[in-house]
């Protein structure tokens, strides 16, 4: 069997944990640079507000409607998300973390004589060492312990947070209940073809009559979704997921800017923050793309969007090495731009191989010193975080993040540490 256990709203579930004053009553959370809502509690959902809504084009509703906001606080966010993981261990040491709030944990090996109540005790431990909420769905395979996670949320009265699937009787009926485009795994453009041909809930998906068309369509994909819709595990526990084929770090300035010198220290951060993103996932670069971003509004040249890449001739993780790339790729693109006022950048590197299958180059290779120094880099950064650690680039720090609703690190920041007071 397996469990899925998903936070609650968890950002906002974050703040409420040193914040109490706030519980049951509206709040959103947002993005980078106080951009979109990314995350809202039940009470703001009831209200309307919608998800991904940019803040300025609803800011008269939240105040008018008293919703509390705050700005990402990722820090919080990360320790309170190993903080989950670590209870969960607890119970099974098979624990496959899917996202900051979700994970998936399997039971093989673990004597459980009642799942729900096992369920129940994992969300109680959780709510009282934490004091975030969450649901638990537990089921045969992942899809289905998705589907008995989704059933915990939308039921919470009668379910008690926990939902397991554990009889033929339950799978039917929660394949009829589940509607085709929050079946894990099918894709918005596959819903559209599905909905098609009247395809509308799990249930119709897994019917004999569709399986050439799954086959034919979906591949081995649809076919390993068919196989867990119906009970039969298709995804092992701990296996490892895919690395990525890109990896990007984009973001969107807190102002529009001209000045070359600003671009390039965020240029050159962007880089040195993937090239970290690549060593992380044990990966190196062959390619690496700049880009720029210009507001389309206040320019008259219909193209807005800019880029440039280079092809190293080997491959690299190395911060000094995809800097130096980008802002060499930077300045070419730049000196064929009249003055326009860019409002995003990004940098991105893609032809990705495994750290270990290198191939070296006789006449044209990397310094190898670099990975001495990377290795001792992310070790002082990790210890100490903060990327306290940076280029020469980016040794004047020309752009901070618009967070002008950000709440204390309360369990990262020394500075930011509850102090109690005991008489």
């Amino acid at each position: 069997m397996y469990a899925l256990v998903d936070c609650n709203n968890f950002y906002v579930s974050c703040e409420r944990v040193f914040q109490p004053q706030w519980q049951g009553k509206p709040v959103v959370v947002l993005s980078n640079n106080d951009g979109c809502i990314i995350s809202r509690s039940d009470e703001a959902k009831a209200m309307g507000i919608p998800m991904g809504a940019p803040e300025f084009k609803v800011r008269e509703q939240l105040k008018a409607d008293n919703v509390k906001v705050f700005s990402s606080n990722y820090s919080l966010y990360g320790d309170l998300s190993d903080r989950v993981f670590g209870i969960l261990r607890t119970f099974t040491p098979n624990v496959e973390e899917y996202s900051i709030d979700e994970a998936f944990l399997d039971f093989y090996g673990v004597s459980i004589e009642d799942y729900h109540a096992y369920g129940t005790t994992m969300k109680k431990r959780i709510m009282k060492w934490l004091s975030i909420p969450v649901c638990v769905g537990i089921a045969p395979t992942k899809t289905l312990a998705k589907a008995a996670n989704r059933i915990a949320r939308k039921y919470p009265d009668r379910t008690l947070g926990t939902y397991v699937i554990d009889s033929e009787e339950k799978r039917i009926k929660a394949l009829k209940w589940l509607k085709i485009e929050d079946v894990w795994g099918i894709g918005y453009r596959t819903v559209k073809k599905l909905k098609a041909r009247n395809v509308l809930t799990a249930y119709d998906f897994v019917q004999p009559h569709m399986e050439q068309w799954i086959q034919n369509e979906m591949g081995v994909v649809g076919k390993r979704i068919k196989c867990e819709l119906e009970g039969t595990p298709t995804l092992g526990s701990g296996e490892v997921p895919e690395k990525k084929k890109s990896i990007a770090t984009t973001r969107s300035f807190p102002k529009q800017l001209t000045d070359y010198d600003l671009i390039r220290e965020r240029v050159s951060t962007f880089a040195t923050v993937t090239a970290e993103k690549l060593r992380k996932q044990n990966s190196l670069c062959h390619t690496i793309i700049v880009m720029l971003v210009a507001d389309k509004h206040s320019i008259n040249n219909p193209k807005y969007y800019y880029s440039r890449s280079v092809t190293l001739p080997y491959a690299t993780a190395s911060a000094l090495t995809i800097s130096n790339a980008a802002v060499e790729l930077l300045k070419n693109m730049l000196e064929n731009i009249d003055t326009i006022k860019f409002k995003k950048a990004g940098v991105v590197v893609t032809e990705l191989i495994p750290d270990n299958a290198k191939q070296f180059n006789m006449f044209d290779d990397e310094d190898p010193r670099h990975q001495a120094l990377m290795k001792a880099m992310d070790k002082v950064n990790t210890k100490h975080g903060g990327r306290k650690i940076r280029l020469a680039t980016q040794a004047k720090k020309t752009w901070d993040m618009n967070q002008k609703m950000l709440s204390p690190r309360y369990t990262t920041d020394i500075n930011d540490i509850l102090v109690v007071q005991c008489r």
